[in-house]
């Protein structure tokens, strides 16, 4: 149970700040990509050794590919982060429009579909594939800095977070970069609340499927490459050790 409040709060967090940034900003580059980093390294140092800091449905989703979490351990964890995500956007959303503030229709989802909000067949497959590959280099990185043998446990938060940030600098301007299916869901019914606008949300099974699928290519390769690794070094200290016998 501490891990699902420990998710909740993360994803309330980076819903918060990140995407609040994003939404006061309307998706400025730098200001955004560098929130979504932060919070990331905030987030690592403080609940990152309860439940692993995930706060992305595609990180718990790529640690269940790899078989370091149970099924029933990523519906939770992904449970816990969508609604940690919803409280978040809501919250930050509502205190705006509370203040009089007047959110745009994409800075509030910050949802694009292709260059510009092109929703044509070409701007849907370009935003699958976008979100496709930024997805699988985040989760391939954190599957490796967070491997049990890797000597980066100290500052995993950090190459974590500025992956994040490097991966936003990239696609907001394709798609608003999602690559966490929780942040988009969040977002999507915080402009349909307060904007009254069906857009983000008729969009939003893109950035549900394509993460999702990004993190299981991140994990088949984590897989492949590492038990190959692993099965080679085996090799070699069995011929070792013969050798000395």
């Amino acid at each position: 149970m501490k891990n699902y409040i420990s998710e909740f709060i993360g994803t309330f967090v980076l819903c918060f700040f990140a995407c609040g940034v994003a939404a006061i900003t309307g998706g400025n580059l730098v200001p955004t990509s560098l929130a979504f980093g932060f919070v990331i390294i905030a987030m690592a140092y403080s609940i990152g050794r309860i439940s692993g800091c995930h706060i992305n449905p595609a990180v718990s989703f790529g640690f269940f590919m790899t078989k370091k979490m149970s099924l029933k351990e990523f519906l939770f964890y992904s449970l816990s982060q969508v609604l940690g995500g919803l409280v978040g956007s809501i919250l930050f959303f509502g205190i705006v429009k509370m203040a009089g503030g007047n959110l745009a229709d994409t800075a509030a989802s910050n949802l694009v579909v292709g260059n510009g909000g092109d929703y044509s067949f070409g701007g849907v497959i370009a935003a699958i594939l976008t979100e496709v590959v930024l997805t699988c280099v985040f989760v391939y990185v954190i599957l490796n800095v967070t491997d049990e043998k890797a000597d980066t446990s100290k500052i995993a938060g950090i190459i974590i977070g500025l992956t994040l940030t490097l991966i936003h600098l990239v696609g907001i301007g394709l798609t608003g970069t999602s690559v966490n299916p929780a942040r988009s869901i969040a977002t999507a019914f915080a402009n349909l609340i307060y904007n009254g606008s069906f857009k983000a949300l008729s969009q939003v099974w893109i950035f549900i499927v394509a993460p999702i699928g990004g993190a299981a290519v991140a994990a088949i390769l984590y897989n492949f490459l590492h038990k190959e690794k692993e099965t080679t070094e085996t090799i070699e200290t069995e011929e070792v050790t013969e050798a000395t016998e």
